[in-house]
């Protein structure tokens, strides 16, 4: 793999920030490709490009079984979305929790908002109206 900096160019597309996101592992290529399949799919369920430009998320990173992201200001305090699917159940785990930092210590903090187990794919996008008021379609 090259790792030179202008391998290591960020894109403003959603699809290539899960991509891009991934961590560098010292395991081989298959795992890392099916880790970054993982984070795809998810990304595509909730509706991929649409669902950043519409919502406002960034900051798409690949946890390997799941996606995090940054959620913009909605009617909840959350600013923060973790997706993570469970292979044995065949469905994913939302949790939408708040993170934020004391400046003086540096300590991180995070407060969750709502936790969903048990999710199939095709309620994504509607939880994630629910609990945030921002819609995801037209």
């Amino acid at each position: 793999m090259n790792y030179s900096p202008a391998s290591l160019t960020l894109s403003r597309s959603a699809d290539s920030a899960v991509m891009n996101g991934s961590t560098i592992k010292s395991t081989t290529q298959n795992d890392i490709t099916m880790d970054n399949l993982i984070a795809k799919t998810i990304l595509q369920q909730i509706g991929g490009h649409r669902f950043a430009v519409m919502t406002g998320s960034r900051d798409f990173i690949n946890l390997g079984n799941g996606l995090r992201m940054s959620l913009s200001r909605n009617k909840t305090s959350a600013n923060r979305l973790e997706i993570i699917y469970d292979e044995g159940a065949d469905l994913y785990n939302v949790r939408f929790y708040r993170q934020s930092m004391n400046r003086k210590t540096f300590e991180v903090t995070a407060k969750d908002i709502k936790k969903i187990e048990g999710v199939y794919c095709d309620m994504l996008e509607d939880i994630f109206t629910d609990v945030t008021g921002l819609y995801t379609h037209f």
